[in-house]
Order: structure tokens, then sequence, then C-alpha cells
């Protein structure tokens, strides 16, 4: 059963209006790179550089070339190398939030710091949740250094989920320490390049910058043989145009800019396209994730990048709202069906409350639920001689039934989506004796359940005592 026909923002001229646009940014106006070995990079490769403005202008040559180059498909393994996440493949990619400062308290409701035990929550709970591909540390603990705070994060992470992981990384000099963990759970360095554990992600600083710690994270993992994902947040009327096209056009020459550093680099690192724009909302002046420009812009951002070849992320099934209601529910439905209808592979970090106000569990199982029912609208239904049934109605006949039919018995769990117990299909009266549960309560009381009972499989002892000298090498080195 196929993924239904997919879904368009944009005409093919259209897709290539933004993507010339693109190019004539890249060729006249130029990117500002924060970095003088990647200046001097662009500029052996034929960029015209200015070194006292930092200013590099991509001739169309060298973008074209660089997107020829770039690797469009790959595949990230956890620790255990049954459990992987697909990008270029076709797979829905769910990933939880790599790290939030603040927290929802699951018991309370209230935000707080963010806390260690946070974190392992998260992993446990992102370990068990079937629709989560891979698992971020989701929180970002205050009692931690920022020095060093995401290399004790990933060894937290590959101990205690099998999945591919996910965290925030610092610069530089932490990703080495990181790559050391991975390199040391997959077997050495040729292991990991041939089974890459992890990605560098590059955010371009809207209009038209490359961060100098960025560009440092993306050559440690490119040369390391591990993908790079590419999403700067343009802002539409903040630090983008204010309109969606120019928005859109100015994106997408911020993530070239990034593809071609990474393959000056390190030729053919696969890449995802992160089209990640949002909009200022001209009221508060702060960003906003649950806008229906978001999803239109997040739809037209997948064409743009199918058209160069490349898998794609974008940030959808996101919300402005606060708390799980119906805001919640509208915005996040909405944008994240638009967003896998057009064809995506990966989607916003799941678990987040609002705009990146906080991280909480009982989000992350609302993500989860939803990208569940997603998903079955997303696959479509089959329509052939076997699923039209004509025999079978013609058997049962008018008045009768269908329920004890062999036919039905066989195919309704294939057509019919079968939902958790966070959802309600019940009668008003057995659901008020229950106690009147909201969806928020349900979810509340799953989240529990599952902290109670799972427990990932334990990574190897001398494999765990291995990443924990790695990570007080690092406490210590970094101090």
């Amino acid at each position: 059963m196929a993924r239904i026909a997919r879904l368009q923002a944009l005409t093919v001229p259209e897709i290539e209006a933004i993507k010339d646009a693109s190019l004539a940014i890249l060729r006249n106006t130029g990117i500002l790179v924060h970095h003088e070995e990647m200046l001097r990079l662009l500029g052996e490769a034929g960029a015209q550089v200015d070194t006292q403005h930092r200013i590099a202008r991509l001739p169309e040559r060298l973008v074209m070339d660089s997107v020829g180059r770039a690797g469009k498909q790959y595949v990230l393994y956890g620790r255990d190398r049954t459990r992987t996440a697909r990008f270029g493949s076709g797979d829905l990619v769910l990933m939880s939030s790599p790290g939030q400062y603040a927290w929802i308290d699951l018991d309370t409701g209230r935000r707080r710091p963010a806390t260690m035990e946070d974190t392992r929550d998260a992993i446990r709970l992102g370990d068990a949740l079937e629709n989560i591909t891979i698992v971020g540390a989701m929180a970002q603990p205050e009692s931690l250094s920022e020095k060093y705070r995401d290399v004790v994060l990933t060894g937290e992470l590959v101990k205690r989920t099998g999945k591919p992981t996910r965290c925030w990384v610092r610069n530089g000099a932490t990703a080495r320490y990181l790559l050391e963990i991975h390199r040391t759970v997959a077997g050495g360095a040729e292991a990991l390049r041939a089974h890459p554990m992890v990605e560098a992600f590059l955010e371009p600083i809207s209009p038209l910058q490359l961060p100098k710690d960025g560009l440092d994270i993306v050559r440690e993992f490119a040369q390391a043989g591990q993908p790079v994902s590419i999403g700067p947040m343009a802002m539409t009327a903040g630090t983008a145009p204010g309109t969606l096209a120019g928005t859109l056009a100015q994106e997408n020459g911020e993530i070239l800019a990034g593809i071609v550093i990474t393959q000056l680099l390190a030729p053919g690192t696969p890449i995802t396209y992160g089209g990640i724009p949002h909009i200022m909302d001209p009221r508060t002046g702060i960003c906003s994730f649950g806008s229906p420009e978001q999803g239109l812009m997040a739809a037209a951002m997948v064409q743009i990048a199918r058209s160069y070849g490349f898998p794609v992320y974008i940030n959808v099934g996101l919300t402005d709202a606060k708390l799980p209601d119906a805001q919640a529910g509208m915005e996040k439905a909405a944008t994240l069906l638009l967003g896998v209808l057009a064809g995506a592979d990966t989607f916003g970090h799941c678990g987040i409350c609002g705009t990146d106000h906080a991280g909480s569990l009982l989000w992350l199982a609302f993500d989860d639920e939803l990208m569940s029912y997603i998903q079955r609208l997303a696959r479509g239904f089959a329509v052939d001689s076997e699923h039209l049934a004509t025999a079978v109605v013609h058997s049962v006949g008018p008045a009768g039934n269908f329920l004890a039919e062999e036919h039905t018995v066989r195919h309704f769990r294939e057509d019919l989506w079968l939902p958790s117990p966070v959802w309600t299909r019940q009668p008003y009266d057995p659901w008020q004796i229950e106690g009147a549960t909201s969806c928020a309560d349900r979810l509340r009381g799953r989240v529990r359940d599952i902290l109670a009972s799972h427990a990932a499989q334990p990574l190897d002892e001398a494999l765990s005592r291995e990443i924990d000298r790695i990570v007080a090498s690092a406490t210590r080195a970094l101090r």
C-alpha cells in the first residue's frame, strides 16, 4: 500500500524561479563566513572572496558542482544496528528534541530548569516510543557546564538507548569527544564511517552568515564520515524578507552555501536539506512555530530540496501553544500533515512546549501519537478486486453484516487504524464513569507507565566504562 500522492505548494516554474533567485543572492550578495580557513577554501575553489569583510560570493558552477557531489541517501545506526534512521528512502523519521533549557514538570505542569533526571527519563521514554526514530537528549541540565555538557549527554544517550541519538554540539572541541564516544561504540573509526551513528547540524545564521563554531563542527563530523544536516531558521519579516517567496530564496541560498563548504571539506558527504524557515509574528516580534505559513513554506521547501535530490528536514508538527489544547492539536496536525504529504523525511523536533519554551515528556508522547495518526493518513488505501470486495458484498447480501466474514478478519487490521488507549472512542457514559479524562490525562498516564516499566537494552559494561572515561577526560580538559 503506497503513500498517497504528494502535495505540491509550488509549480515547477516557481521552484526554478526560487532556485535562480538563490543563485543570484549567492553570486551577487554573497555569504558572510566567520571562519578564515573556510574563506580560504572557498577562494581556492573559485569563489570571489572579500577577506576584509569576510564575504564570499559563490559562482553558480561551484554551487551546482557541490550539489552534484553531495550524498543524497544515508542511514544512521543506533548502537543496536537493527535500529536505524533512513534518510532518502521514503521513511518518516521522528527525532526527540536535542535539548531544551527549561522543562515542564510531568506532575505539576509548571516550568522549571531541566535536570539530569529529566534527560534520563526522556531517553527512556524516547527509547520506548514506537514512532520516535532518533532519541534526543531533550533536556539541557543547568547543573552541567555548557563547556562539556554535550559530551556528558552523549554518554548518557548511547548508554541508555539502542536507537540513533542526537544532542546539540557546542563546538569543534566537544565534537571530537562526541566522535570518540561514537567510535568506541561502533568499534573504531572505519566502523563508524561504514555505519554512521550521528550527524552534524549546521545552522546558518540568517541573513546569510555561516558561524565559526558550526563550521568547526561540520569539519570534524564530515571528515569522520558522518552526514551533515543544514538548516537555517530564516524568519519572514525579521531575518528574511517580508514575503514567503523571498524567505524561501534566501533560506535556500543559505543551505546551498553550507553544502558548498561541506563538499570542499569532504566530497560526497551525505546531506539532509533542512528547510526550516519561520515567520516573525508582527504583534509579538517573536518566532512562530504553528502558523499556517509554517506549513506552506515547509511544503515548498520539500519540493525545492527534492528538485536537487536531497532528503529533507522541515519544522512541522510544532505549536505556539503552551498546553496540549485545541490550538496545539490544530497547529501540530495541520502542519505535520502538510509536511508528510509533501514528502519530507524528517520533521520538527518532538517534545517541545511552545516556541522552544521548554521540553516535556507529555509533549513527546503527544507527538508520538500524532505521528501514528498521520502515518495512517499518508499510507492511503488499496483499490483492487480483492479490496473492492464485490464477491463478499454479494455473499452477505442486503440486511446482512460483515463481522464474521473471513475477508473482514483478513483485512480490517490492514485498512483500519487501531489507536492506543490514549485516544477515546467510548460511548459518553463509560467515558464519564472511568473519570471523564482528557487526552492529556491519558497521555500523562501512559508516560508514567512507560517510565515505571521500560528499560533499554543495557550497554556492555566494558564499553560503558570506556565511555565514562571519555566523558571524564572531556570534563577535565574543557573546564
